[in-house]
């Protein structure tokens, strides 16, 4: 019998790739948007069949959450695999996101998976097997300016993964993170910048904004050039499903790849400082004449290295 995966954030971006990846393979798949979203499949010439289920779903409502696996366990016989894709992105510097901007961060990107993860494995655990798979980030393993709540979502993921790793290993289930980097995609033009960030991205004046500046322009440069797809990052979200005793940390794209190894192998102090002074245009950042008075333009090797 063919196994029933349930994909959220399904009507677009990676969420899509891993849809079309799955539907062209023998899986039963529930495809989930938000309801604002739904029309996307039709106009994707993705329609309902006796392998193909849409539903409506905002993964930050309980009631809808609990709708969708009961009706799976209820109608088809429960779940096999979870894959939690959908998520958000909210650009700023830490001193520009407020209270509520950060709790709907982390409600999207951590408690939200972390709760349809609760509803599901009950009935795996019955079954003696599953599959969760996480859709993480290299944001999950390290921390850019900018990106900092972003960052802090998927850091959180990764740690309550880890644990839940080994909690539910007795019972055959596995649990995966896969961890994309650079895609080759619009997916920047969908970053929300805060109001904050958007004040200090648009006046020179502001403390933060070569932050901004140079930070949004790199990540559409470097977005804009890798070789990473959606596509390709679909498979290996596949790969992992269909593997025997999948690893729980998947990196997905090349950078992805590369930082875990230097994150493994350079001391962290060395580590820092190197991607400190790869920023693009750090030597703006900060302090300017006229402005910030009695400060050094720069922060120097040894001060960075006591904070």
């Amino acid at each position: 019998m063919a196994q029933t995966v349930l994909v959220t954030g399904a009507s677009t971006g990676l969420g899509l790739a891993i849809a079309r990846e799955l539907m062209r393979r023998d899986y039963r798949v529930v495809l989930t948007a938000r309801p604002s979203s739904m029309d996307r499949f039709a106009r994707l010439g993705i329609v309902e069949g006796p392998r193909v289920w849409l539903r409506p779903l905002d993964v930050t409502v309980a009631e809808q959450r609990e709708a969708v696996i009961a009706e799976i366990e209820t109608h088809l016989g429960g779940l096999d695999v979870l894959v939690n894709n959908a998520g958000v992105s909210v650009r700023s510097v830490v001193e520009h996101v407020t209270e509520d901007i950060r709790k709907a961060q982390m409600d999207i990107n951590f408690r939200s998976p972390m709760e349809l993860t609760r509803l599901a494995l009950p009935g795996m655990r019955a079954r003696r097997r599953g599959r969760i798979v996480n859709v993480s980030s290299v944001g999950g393993m390290m921390a850019m300016p900018t990106m900092a709540v972003y960052s802090a979502s998927k850091f959180a993921l990764e740690g309550a993964c880890e644990a839940m790793w080994y909690e539910v290993r007795p019972w055959g289930i596995h649990v995966s993170l896969v961890a994309p980097g650079f895609i080759n995609s619009d997916g920047f033009e969908k970053v929300w910048v805060t109001p904050l960030g958007q004040e200090a991205l648009e006046a020179p004046a502001s403390p933060y904004h070569s932050h901004y500046v140079h930070m949004r322009g790199f990540i559409q440069r470097i977005m804009k050039r890798v070789p990473s797809t959606p596509e390709r990052v679909a498979a290996t979200v596949v790969r992992v499903i269909e593997q025997r005793s999948p690893p729980l940390r998947v990196p997905a794209t090349i950078d992805a790849w590369l930082f875990a190894w230097i994150r493994r192998l350079l001391p962290r102090r060395i580590y820092h400082a190197v991607l400190y002074w790869s920023l693009p245009g750090v030597r703006s950042w900060g302090p300017r004449p006229g402005v910030d008075e009695g400060r050094p333009a720069l922060v120097r090797d040894e001060e960075l290295e006591r904070r």
